[in-house]
């Protein structure tokens, strides 16, 4: 038995008795929704035609959300459906990234994922899910795929039928009949501030603690125009009354031109809320503060390897700024739960194929990897010191680049699938360790040793990390939205940050305050790089997210 549903586009009026049958069936909060329909159109005045998509949870046979959920909030049942429980949600969000049909949102009441679950309830006692049962055209079909005598199986071996990025290999079990591509597919129409639900860009969901804030920020002029209608045409807020084309032609125009509404671009009319950015600042600064601890201990430690006289003081230093780092990380993703108070089921009820729970036991034992190493250099057992350092250096390496496949867990975002983000991650330890090795040396004598071991280790280190930006940034991207979201970090609205503070002030200028020389330059150049990883991590971790899901 594996249940799915078919969305019947020939007979799709656009009513949204689906929506407004989810909500009341399930509670759903405003601003959110489990189904909701996108309306796009095509074509110029008089020739145009609308298209109505249903969207939902796809229910996918290998569901990424299920795959990232560190708790087993989400979970596949033997019918196919696939269920969550908010009891065991702790708000990590990994599940909204990794979906890659935007289906999961933050339930601003219970501060849990949420989503379309197949009405599971109405179907244990043999009932249809509640958009099924009040849809007025029969548009919405389900029931169990592998019995040939339901009519969703008659369909599915009698009509041509299409699956949202199918490329996702998620197996998908949400199929339409006559699918529109420009409406199934969300780089096919650009996001616009001029139609229902535009106007909460900002992000809803997990968003609404801010609600009171955003709020007194608005402008009631604003307001009041917008309700009146004032300025605002039927097609758009130009006053043009649908009566012209984005190029100025009147419909007579075009219709003499003999376009038709295959030819012009399409435009959505209607979509859902837009959910904000999931994973903001406090991630950007967890990975920089992760890259600290773990870089802090490795450039300790290959210094210790390669021969160099470790000085006592050098040592606690790097063992404090590890710890003291660590302990950011921590309260940096705890901070970004919108349930922190479950943080620890992440290390009390693990689903360990999630990253997010083999990262927070990554972090953990490094934490315990730091004491031990620091109790042994404490009582003088220098031997012992010597092996719990080869592992704690292990796991400072896998705390420095478990993100990376965390990130690559997110199917959703295009982007943070790159092979080379492992190494993007570990350099970026590296650097900072070589960064805080440098600031250091502002208040106590390295020796001439410890100098240039260091400034050679952030030369090689800008060095290999400019080569793999480079790498990232002109490598052919296989999928339009991981170009999308090249294109706003090296010419839109990340450029700023991209070049001027990550390559510029992280990259370049410390190459040439390391190569003058002296320690108040390399302890610049140090504080240089801090700020440039700071701020690549800010670009990396925002800008795959402006690139809409649905």
């Amino acid at each position: 038995m594996q249940y799915g549903f078919i969305i019947d586009n020939r007979k799709c009026i656009g009513c949204h008795a689906c929506t407004v049958a989810c909500k009341a069936e399930h509670e759903v909060p405003l601003g959110v929704n489990r189904t909701w329909v996108k309306y796009i159109e095509k074509g110029t005045y008089p020739n145009t035609a609308r298209h109505f998509s249903v969207m939902r949870c796809n229910h996918c046979a290998d569901a990424p959300c299920v795959e990232i959920c560190p708790v087993t909030a989400l979970y596949t049942r033997k019918d196919g459906i696939v269920d969550f429980d908010p009891r065991r949600c702790i708000g990590c969000k990994g599940c909204m990234q990794a979906c890659p049909y935007d289906a999961l949102y933050i339930d601003p009441d219970t501060h849990t994922a949420a989503k379309c679950n197949y009405c599971a309830h109405r179907v244990d006692i043999g009932l249809e899910p509640a958009c099924v049962n009040v849809c007025p055209e029969h548009a919405i079909i389900s029931g169990d795929m592998d019995d040939g005598s339901t009519e969703i199986a008659q369909l599915l071996a009698k009509e041509q039928v299409t699956v949202r990025k199918v490329e996702k290999d998620t197996k998908p079990r949400l199929y339409y009949i006559d699918g529109d591509e420009a409406s199934l597919t969300p780089g096919e129409t650009a996001t616009s501030d001029n139609y229902m639900w535009s106007s909460q860009s900002d992000g809803v969901g997990h968003f609404a603690r801010y609600v009171e804030e955003r709020t007194a920020r608005s402008n009631p002029e604003d307001m009041v125009r917008q309700l009146s209608g004032e300025g605002n045409g039927p097609a758009g807020r130009d006053g043009s009354n649908g009566r012209a084309d984005q190029g100025g032609q009147t419909g007579q125009e075009a219709d003499s031109k003999g376009k038709d509404t295959r030819e012009a671009a399409a435009r959505r009319v209607y979509d859902a809320p837009d959910k904000g950015v999931l994973w903001g600042n406090d991630v950007a600064a967890y990975v920089w503060t992760k890259a600290i601890s773990a870089g802090a201990f490795l450039v300790l430690f290959a210094a210790s390897v390669l021969g160099l006289a470790v000085d006592p003081v050098l040592a606690w230093t790097a063992g404090t700024v590890a710890m003291t780092f660590l302990l950011a990380t921590t309260i940096l993703l705890v901070s970004d739960l919108t349930q922190p108070k479950r943080f620890l089921y992440v290390l009390l009820r693990p689903q360990w194929k999630s990253w997010l729970v083999l990262g927070g036991y990554a972090l953990t034992l490094y934490g315990l990897a730091l004491t031990l190493w620091a109790a042994a250099m404490w009582t003088g057992r220098t031997g012992a010191a010597e092996i719990i350092g080869w592992i704690t250096a292990f796991l400072a390496v896998i705390t420095a680049v478990y993100t990376a496949f965390l990130f690559a867990q997110a199917k959703g975002r295009d982007f943070w699938q790159s092979p080379t983000l492992v190494l993007h991650m570990l350099l970026h330890a590296v650097l900072a360790g070589a960064a805080v090795f440098a600031l250091v040396f502002l208040f106590s004598a390295p020796g001439e040793a410890w100098f240039a071991f260091v400034r050679n280790t952030l030369l090689v280190a800008v060095a290999l990390n400019l080569l793999v930006i480079a790498a990232e940034m002109l490598t052919p991207h296989p999928t339009a939205d991981a170009r999308k979201a090249v294109q706003a970090i090296v010419r839109g609205r990340y450029r700023g940050y991209f070049w001027f503070l990550g390559i510029g002030i992280g990259n370049l200028a410390p190459v040439v305050l390391a190569w003058i020389g002296g320690e108040a330059m390399l302890a610049a150049a140090g504080a240089g790089v801090l700020i440039g990883l700071y701020a690549t991590e800010y670009v990396w971790v925002r800008a795959p997210q402006d690139i809409p899901l649905s």
